[in-house]
């Protein structure tokens, strides 16, 4: 097949529906595939073990959603009919990842538009768009051919660990010049801590329109009228509500209830300006804190080997007394399940029931969980225990689906989950920042909607919380 008969085919050349064009979206999307297939020269699936078309599964809500094809370890890709919403495509193809052995590489399609997302682990995610009317150029079929013959060429050479580390001293640069000035560390410290939140929530979307990175890379306006707008911003942040012509989430969680902006001079803007540049989505919470508190804090720099368990390290506590406790538990609930489910003859009927009324139980035992660090430091341990806590979530949510269980709307596990003791207000605050970022993160790669009102829970415990 040539790249014109194919766009010929598949779209509207000139104004004129090819023949394929109105088809819908089941009957188009195993014939797209495997026409693309022959126009790029690849295997088609059958082909080899683990490379098939895909079944039907259930994603969010009781509803079904399917990857229309997968190549275990390689990549997932989804078909839609033309003009469907891709993103939501690639929210539905990102809750079922897991069960489908998390392929490095995410596609999308409606046939007009092919989009490839890179999800290789510890990296930043990247898209690569091809359209239509593009696959007459040798480089566009030379990039969607890598999907099936060099996968590992998609991995971005920059790591998510590069990103923090050269956040982190952009962040650590501007705090030294600020305390030169004469102003207060901890004033110093809370104002950084609410640009880096800010800048990650701008890279995810939720501030709208880059609002943070315009602001700061205004040219005309003076370093005292952009000081006076960080306040502004901070403080709409705080409650919600109109900037400008913009609407602001509630986002709460303590950060933004003080709003104290030091003066900045034209000279501190560049590092901002410069930090606004970096990908924050892919920011590495497992060492963000530590790296920030020793920027922030200049008492902690030479207290890193001291103040930093490594993520490894931290895994070794993680899986024999949260991870493997919890995963033998849930195999004996999901034993139950499968036994219930086994006697039932119709949906909803009182085997069926009491199997979701097992399952219900199951996902409450997980949201009245407690993870404690009693030196948690900047919050790495509550991060892991958290991300920890979230993936035997998902994991139970897609065997109980299987097992024939509506999936839940939403996941019960949270930062409500971890608790910690600091004494240095420096590290508790970035390590509820940490918590919130994680969070955040685990969602966008999970396929999940934000929670809003607020965006971030309040993680101001008090003792008796910790005691309970």
């Amino acid at each position: 097949m040539t790249p014109q008969t194919f766009i010929a085919k598949w779209g509207a050349p000139d104004g004129v529906p090819g023949p394929a064009f109105a088809l819908n979206e089941e009957q188009g999307a195993q014939s797209h595939f495997l026409d693309l297939c022959e126009l790029l020269g690849v295997p088609k699936p059958g082909t080899h073990e683990g490379y098939l078309f895909e079944e039907k599964s259930q994603v969010i809500g009781g509803k079904t959603g399917y990857a229309d094809v997968v190549m275990r370890g390689s990549f997932a890709w989804e078909n839609k009919a033309p003009g469907k919403n891709l993103d939501s495509a690639l929210k539905q193809l990102l809750t079922y990842s897991l069960a489908l052995a998390n392929p490095p590489i995410l596609v999308v399609s409606d046939r007009l538009t092919i989009r490839v997302h890179t999800q290789f682990t510890g990296h930043p995610s990247e898209t690569h768009t091809v359209g239509l009317y593009e696959l007459d150029q040798p480089e566009k079929l030379a990039l969607l051919r890598r999907i099936w013959t060099a996968p590992q060429s998609f991995k971005p050479k920059q790591t998510s660990r590069d990103i923090t580390e050269a956040a982190a001293q952009s962040f650590a640069q501007l705090a030294d010049s600020l305390r030169q000035r004469g102003q207060a560390p901890e004033k110093v410290s809370h104002f950084l801590t609410q640009c880096v939140f800010s800048f990650f929530a701008e890279d995810v979307g939720l501030l709208p329109s880059r609002m943070f990175e315009r602001l700061l890379a205004n040219q005309h306006a003076s370093a005292e009228r952009l000081s006076q707008g960080l306040a502004q911003l901070f403080g709409t942040m705080r409650s919600g509500g109109l900037f400008g012509v913009d609407d602001i989430p509630w986002f709460n969680g303590g950060l933004f209830k003080t709003v104290d902006v030091p003066p900045l001079t034209t000279t501190d803007l560049k590092p901002l300006r410069e930090a606004a540049a970096l990908n924050w989505s892919a920011i590495d919470p497992s060492i963000f804190g530590t790296l920030f508190e020793r920027g922030l804090d200049p008492t902690k720099r030479s207290q890193l080997g001291a103040h930093y368990t490594d993520p490894a390290t931290i895994e070794r506590i993680i899986g024999p007394v949260i991870r493997q406790p919890l995963l033998s538990k849930w195999e004996l609930v999901s034993l139950d399940i499968q036994a219930l489910q086994a006697k039932s003859i119709k949906k909803n009927d009182k085997h069926h029931r009491e199997a979701s009324a097992r399952f219900i139980g199951w996902l409450q035992e997980l949201a009245a969980y407690r993870a404690l660090d009693p030196a948690c430091g900047s919050g790495n341990f509550l991060y892991l225990a958290l991300k920890c806590l979230k993936d035997i979530e998902h994991h139970s949510h897609l065997q109980a689906a299987d097992l024939g269980l509506d999936r839940q709307t939403d996941l019960v596990t949270g930062p409500h989950n971890v608790l910690g003791i600091e004494l240095n207000e420096y590290a508790a605050e970035l390590a509820r920042v940490t918590v919130w970022i994680g969070e955040l993160q685990w969602r966008i790669d999970h396929g999940y909607e934000f929670k809003t009102n607020p965006v971030l829970d309040t993680l101001d415990h008090s003792l008796a919380d910790v005691e309970r």
